[in-house]
């Protein structure tokens, strides 16, 4: 399964064979973790090389912390930040929590839901630092509130916004008030400005994705650029004319990287609302799905690539860029490389946007969904090649078993399955990769040292089924079934962990308290006050009784009552519950960004009870990104069934070291250095594809001398 070029030959392409300048290793910094992703270049990229190839395998655990907040379900995807020898993070319930970053021992924590219990599930990303002298601040978003808390204390700082908060949802051009909106991966700090994205629902009524940048001392309002283009705006003629007024998403949610020197900040963007049926936002939808380069000091556009027009398929930009220096045309560029959820990557000079790589434009089909029109053409790269399967075939089903193949290949012929771009369709369309990636949210690792890329990648097909909406008839089931059935399914059974079931809901939630959550929402979830009181009403009493009453005529007309929707987010899997494709299942990549060649390729992760029958090595969904330091090491955990935390060989992607986490690394780990000795730290949360739940940060060393 392994496939790779040997040292002497990935030496020799690194160094240059054409003749070019040797690399350098950079002069200084990157010996840090102050920011997320390492810092505003999203290399994630350590210069400490304590822990190298010939010790990594006495790594030893140097402290753990398990911060008791792990319930069935939860996650932990935060990669923490490490400043004045402490170590900033947050919890599965939300909690801000500061450790000694050299044993572990809580400092301070702060709850912005003051010991009520969080409401359900939630997702935090990483933190955002900012000082002024003494003035030391940690930022983040818990639901539409946005904090800022003393580095010292973990108290709000009372003059920033309202007590120490601001409410997301304030600001915009139209009523928000009951739209969820929320941050999960840090934005950027320029200067005196916290530039942010969001997370915004993506079926409508959702918040429009504005990115944004407020004073980082008093939370006032700087700047917003329009990701869905107000009348005058560049890139207005591509939606219907009144689209700014009721579409929604096209939001920055994955993360953003920043040039300092240039000024320049790089935001990729998601597809607009409702995500897989666009018959009310005709055009190409530019900026949805679009990579942006924007002043950082007034939010003024400089360029744009956008990569998927019109998306009805989800193809969201999936993490941060990562801003490297590579050698191309025989000089130095600096240039913004960005992963897709397809497997690609497109590569830019950074101060123009032009294309360092080709790009083609493939033709595309059509669709024959009733008032969906879509892009004649899509934009792809020529190079380097991707690093996922772009089509599944039958020759590619899984063969695990003879019945699991039976099986697969029996669904198969009643799907439609074609290469990137294939419409949705009534019958069901295959998405390979799935709507996971190819890439996803962990983001990429660069090695400046040797110009080499590192990306894990998901090889998981699903199915995306076209459904006529119901029409919302008179009972609360009906109601149900039109909005919710979506994401829930008809049986209320859910797709767990992302999308769980609304069965037992008067375990966990009073009428009044559910009723809340469906008036606002909360995440991705839109909020439905448009359907009046007295419907929620009825569709609470049916989610937490089972009792189909009569519900209230005259619910609020909206711009979401599309004809279209989908059944549901469902992965092909086999009877057993594997990936319906043959493995690997799940890989981690090594790019030469100066070639745009592969240097080697590794499946990433195995399921336990598979290795034990000899099938091993196939790869995992794996979720959390690389980190690679100048030891030579990459480490990852990211592999959802194994909980394994890895080190591999950055030149030629050998297995060095591996331990068992408590649950999943889900997460993207630090590296940083407190009193001469280097740590690698990874939270270990699980939760994803229903693994079990963990809340433990556990940070790695070298035994003491």
């Amino acid at each position: 399964m392994r496939s790779r070029l040997g040292t002497v030959i990935g030496l020799w392409l690194l160094a240059g064979c054409s003749g070019s300048s040797p690399r350098a290793v950079p002069p200084q910094g990157y010996r840090g973790w102050t920011i997320y992703g390492g810092g505003h270049d999203q290399i994630r990229y350590s210069a400490l090389a304590q822990i190298n190839r010939s010790n990594v395998h006495r790594l030893q655990v140097a402290w753990s912390y398990d911060t008791g907040d792990a319930f069935a379900g939860s996650e932990m995807q935060c990669n923490p930040i490490v400043v004045d020898g402490l170590l900033y993070a947050t919890t599965p319930r939300l909690r801000v929590i500061a450790l000694d970053a050299a044993t572990g021992e809580l400092r301070w924590s702060f709850d912005p839901y003051y010991g009520k219990p969080a409401p359900g599930k939630r997702r935090n990303r990483g933190l955002m630092y900012w000082r002024d002298g003494d003035d030391r601040r940690v930022y983040f978003a818990a639901d539409h509130l946005f904090y800022a808390l003393d580095a010292h204390t973990g108290r709000p700082v009372a003059g920033f916004g309202d007590g120490g908060k601001i409410d997301l949802r304030g600001g915009f051009h139209r009523d928000l008030s009951g739209a969820p909106i929320s941050v999960t991966t840090p934005g950027v700090v320029y200067k005196d400005l916290l530039i942010l994205g969001s997370i915004t629902s993506e079926d409508l009524p959702a918040a429009p994705g504005d990115i944004r940048a407020f004073d980082a001392r008093t939370g006032k309002l700087r700047w917003s650029f329009h990701t869905i283009p107000h009348p005058g705006e560049f890139g207005y003629d591509t939606w219907p004319r009144d689209a700014w007024t009721y579409i929604g998403g096209a939001n920055s949610w994955a993360g953003m990287a920043l040039d300092e020197k240039r000024g320049l900040v790089f935001a990729p963007t998601g597809s607009a609302a409702f995500d897989f049926y666009g018959a009310n936002r005709a055009g190409d939808n530019l900026f949805a799905n679009t990579l942006l380069a924007l002043r950082a000091d007034t939010g003024e556009r400089v360029w744009h690539f956008q990569a998927v027009r019109h998306d009805v398929w989800d193809r969201d930009f999936p993490a941060p860029p990562s801003l490297v220096t590579i050698r191309s045309g025989g000089r130095w560029v600096d240039a913004v490389v960005q992963a897709t959820k397809s497997g690609h990557l497109f590569v830019f000079e950074r101060a123009t946007g032009r294309p360092l790589f080709p790009i083609e434009y493939v033709r595309t089909p059509a669709s024959d969904i009733e008032g969906e029109a879509l892009a004649e053409s899509q934009p792809l790269p020529v190079k380097p090649a991707p690093f996922a399967r772009q089509q599944l075939t039958e020759e590619m089903l899984t063969r695990r078993t003879p019945e699991a193949h039976r099986v697969v290949l029996e669904r198969f012929r009643l799907l439609r399955s074609g290469p990137q771009f294939t419409p949705p369709s009534r019958e069901g369309t295959v998405i390979f990769p799935g709507f996971d990636g190819g890439a996803e949210w962990g983001g990429q690792a660069f090695d400046p040292e040797t110009g080499i890329y590192y990306v894990n990648s998901n090889e998981m097909p699903w199915i995306l089924r076209l459904i006529e909406r119901p029409a919302a008839g008179p009972t609360a089931v009906r109601q149900y079934v039109r909005y919710c059935a979506s994401c829930h399914k008809e049986d209320l059974s859910g797709s767990p962990p992302e999308f769980p079931a609304l069965t037992r809901l008067d375990r966990r939630y009073s009428a009044a308290e559910l009723a809340r959550l469906v008036r606002n929402g909360k995440g991705r979830m839109p909020g439905f006050a448009h359907l009046g009181e007295p419907t929620i009403k009825v569709v609470v009493e049916y989610l937490l009784t089972g009792r189909d009453a009569a519900a209230a005529r005259g619910a609020t007309a909206t711009a979401r009552e599309l004809r279209y929707t989908h059944d549901g987010y469902n992965k092909f899997l086999d009877p057993d519950g594997y990936p319906a494709v043959e493995p690997p299942w799940g890989t981690l990549n090594a790019i030469n960004l100066d070639t745009g060649e592969y240097v080697w390729r590794v499946p990433l992760g195995e399921f336990p009870e598979l290795a034990a029958q000899g099938l091993r090595d196939t790869g995992t969904e794996n979720y959390g990104g690389p980190v690679v330091t100048a030891g030579g090491l990459v480490f990852i955990g990211a592999t959802n069934h194994d909980k394994k935390f890895r080190a591999f060989d950055k030149l030629t992607g050998e297995l060095l070291w591996e331990t068992t986490l408590p649950a999943a690394g889900n997460a993207t780990p630090a590296v940083y250095e407190v009193g001469g000795r280097q740590f690698v730290v990874i939270g270990a949360g699980g939760g994803k594809s229903g693994a079990p739940s963990g809340g433990s940060y556990v940070a790695f060393a070298l035994p003491e001398r």
